[in-house]
């Protein structure tokens, strides 16, 4: 019996689930106290799933199914203390609601114990994000960017408005904020990549597919039905290839997953694929800024609505 029916129809459920939450007009709010030392105020978590149902708790996260969708709005527990950020809002749009992605500063300070301020930049993808934050560290490793994917899309599709181009500021809560001197831009970045595992448990891929933009203007009204292709193979040949498309090889940006021994591990972007290969990973993100982790251009505002990825 042949497995491609069964291959396809979990492409075509992968991509119904995107899509369909992809809408933004629902919303589920965790509603959480942080700890008194901090000031013990209420604070709010938006995913955009549900019916604007509140639920009071401190309990991590947990996807409902069918949900492939995260933000990065957490909860975290360090050293005891509990505390939220919450980076990506929901924002009436005519009947409906979009998303909300921001880039500011979150500060935490106590008297004699605790001054911190740390950049947070707003960021909604297909994948999950483990909670609750016990540390710093290692920001990258703390998200699963990505599912399993068999397929070839055409393009994403969305409707945006974006505030853009805002000095980016360093706030990585152990030092003073300092302004770095250079603007920042949000970004749309979605790839297809080949997977395996070596026999030594490191993973690798190569690039499938790259659908990868950065919004470098303002625009203050809705552009509707923006789309961008997805490009197959080795790219940097391209008239539209510019470096921030190209392979994720630096430590800091890379991405993580676990490997068949349930070891959190890099992902080795080895290289470029065929343009007739077949993935069988799918990483799909929107970011207020294109920073890596505790830099972004403060200020930065990324309105998205009707994701649709097209096959």
């Amino acid at each position: 019996m042949s497995l491609l029916p069964a291959a396809v129809f979990a492409q075509r459920e992968t991509v119904a689930d995107i899509n369909s939450y992809g809408t933004f007009d629902n919303w589920s709010i965790r509603e959480i106290k942080e700890s008194g030392v901090i000031g013990g105020g209420i604070r709010h978590l938006f995913e955009f799933y549900g019916n604007q149902e509140v639920t009071r708790t401190k309990e991590p996260f947990t996807a409902p199914e069918g949900y492939l969708w995260r933000t990065n709005n957490v909860l975290a527990v360090v050293a005891g203390v509990t505390k939220t950020n919450n980076t990506v809002f929901p924002e009436k749009r005519g009947d409906g609601y979009c998303a909300r992605l921001e880039t500011h500063v979150e500060s935490i300070k106590v008297l004699g114990m605790i001054n911190m301020d740390v950049t947070c930049q707003g960021a909604m993808f297909v994948g999950s994000l483990e909670e609750p934050i016990r540390d710093t560290k290692s920001p990258m490793s703390k998200v699963l960017y990505g599912v399993p994917f068999e397929g070839r899309p055409s393009a994403v599709v969305f409707d945006y408005k974006a505030d853009v181009g805002h000095e980016v500021v360093r706030g990585t809560g152990f030092s003073a904020l300092k302004e770095m001197g250079y603007p920042d831009y949000p970004e749309l970045y979605m790839v297809l990549q080949k997977r395996w595992e070596d026999e030594d448990g490191s993973v690798h891929a190569l690039r499938v597919g790259t659908a990868v933009c950065r919004f470098e203007e303002n625009a203050p009204e809705w552009v509707d039905g923006y789309r961008v292709e997805v490009a197959y193979g080795d790219i940097t040949d391209r008239p539209f290839y510019r470096d921030y498309m190209g392979l994720r090889t630096d430590p800091e940006t890379a991405f993580y997953c676990y490997n068949s021994e349930g070891e959190k591990v890099v992902v080795q972007e080895d290289g470029w694929a065929s343009a007739d290969e077949e993935p069988n990973y799918l990483i799909l993100t929107f970011l207020a800024s294109s920073e890596r982790a505790f830099y972004g251009g403060v200020g930065n505002v990324l309105w998205i609505d009707n994701v649709k990825i097209e096959m």
